[in-house]
């Protein structure tokens, strides 16, 4: 499962989104920290297959966890060789460009 949660800022759309056992837990590697804050990602809990549908609507994205970042790579949203990796830990970051 994987929560997300949806910010809707100035006509932008952000995605929030982590596998769900992530959520609460801090990485760090080298001069690199990434918190994984629930404030921030907790949202609704979902299944993998939501993500497909709130990846089409966001403008932006942040996504963090092996299913989340998986399913943007595989849907095309996601440049396999652009994800940062945390004490393995994948995080990926999605901008739209829109004309």
């Amino acid at each position: 499962m994987i929560y997300v949660k949806v910010y809707r800022v100035q006509g932008e759309v952000l995605l929030a989104a982590c596998d769900e056992e992530l959520l609460g837990k801090t990485f760090r590697e080298g001069e690199l920290k990434l918190e994984v804050r629930e404030r921030f990602y907790k949202g609704e809990l979902v299944e993998e297959e939501k993500l497909e549908e709130l990846l089409e609507e966001a403008t932006i994205a942040n996504l963090t966890g092996e299913r989340c970042v998986g399913k943007a790579i595989e849907l095309g949203y996601v440049d396999p060789e652009r994800v940062l990796r945390i004490e393995g830990v994948p995080h990926a970051q999605m901008a739209k460009l829109l004309f």
